[in-house]
């Protein structure tokens, strides 16, 4: 008797790699205005997104997406409304942030069956105070990718962080089955100047992703494509961006950083990185995308300072 097919195995017959060469935006999630998840809302967001040519995939459940911030079931209806939102036009790849391995292989299973083709897998949380045994990292994207039948997103943290991996954890990951990516945050040049010649050398299938929203410039012309929040406000000027950084024209690829860095001040250049996914939903508000910017605690809103200048901001870009 043969054996029975695995679930990635599956997964891998019904589905081709994500081609994820261009904008992957990680899109904010929409509430009312009495903090419940606004589904009509996020549907119409991922529309809008996915009509721009360029745009590869959605990253939802993430920090820009306040996903932890939200229960099982609203995590699942939310995959479940932007699968339907985008009608197959572009993969939806989910954050997977749960704690512990098997608890993360569970999110990824509830994820899949909601629909989503790739993973964007965290860190377990508990490396970025304490680090992580040697193996760990490996162990947790095999289960979830095991589990799921996901494609998987290598998450490279930044270098600050005890959960950035080394290059030897890296290149371990790369060489799993099921990882078709990396998104690179780790935020030291040094770092990145180093590893990501080696990782491309390595893993040539393997696409690179840069997800520096307040350095874009210095990484665009060596990824395939960029994985930012930053997608949200700005997809036009991104996807320009990132033909520019491929065809290696430094000129071009200067002015759209110029053009765009009173926004990236604005929404990334703040006193905290979380102040970013607020600052994102009022730029969005500002550009007549959402009808308010509403998030979930921990974040906490804006001055009315703040989103008089992310406006004024958004008018120096001329994006509104």
């Amino acid at each position: 008797m043969n054996a029975p097919i695995s679930r990635q195995e599956k997964s891998a017959f019904r589905t081709p790699v994500m081609d994820l060469r261009g904008l992957s935006p990680a899109p904010v999630t929409a509430f009312t205005r009495d903090g419940k998840v606004d589904y009509e809302a996020n549907a119409a967001l991922a529309k809008w997104l996915v009509s721009i040519t360029g745009v590869k995939s959605l990253v939802c459940l993430g920090h820009a997406g306040e996903g932890t911030f939200l229960t099982q079931d609203e995590q699942v209806k939310l995959i479940e409304t932007l699968v339907e939102a985008v009608g197959g036009q572009v993969p939806i790849i989910a954050g997977i942030t749960g704690e512990g391995t098997e608890v993360a292989a569970k999110e990824a299973r509830r994820a899949a069956d909601a629909g989503a083709i790739g993973a964007l897998v965290y860190p377990s949380h508990g490396w970025l105070r304490f680090g992580f045994q040697d193996g760990a990292p490996q162990d947790r994207y095999k289960a979830i990718h095991e589990e799921s039948g996901l494609q998987c997103i290598l998450f490279q943290y930044p270098d600050v962080t005890k959960a950035s991996y080394n290059l030897k954890t890296q290149l371990e990951i790369a060489a799993q089955p099921g990882v078709v990516a990396t998104k690179n945050g780790v935020r030291n040049m040094r770092r990145w100047d180093t590893e990501i010649p080696v990782l491309r050398n390595e893993f040539p299938d393997l696409q690179i992703l840069t997800c520096h929203d307040e350095y874009l410039l210095h990484t665009m012309f060596d990824v395939d494509g960029a994985l930012v929040g930053y997608g949200n406000v700005a997809p036009e000027l991104l996807v320009e961006f990132i033909a520019a950084g491929k065809a290696k024209d430094y000129p071009k690829a200067r002015k759209i950083h110029d053009q765009l860095l009173p926004v990236t001040k604005a929404i990334y250049h703040r006193g905290s990185h979380m102040e970013g996914t607020v600052a994102l939903k009022i730029a969005l508000v500002a550009r007549g995308i959402l009808e308010n910017a509403t998030i979930r605690s921990p974040l906490r809103d804006l001055s009315p300072e703040a989103e008089a200048e992310i406006k004024a901001a958004l008018k120096a870009a001329s994006i509104i």
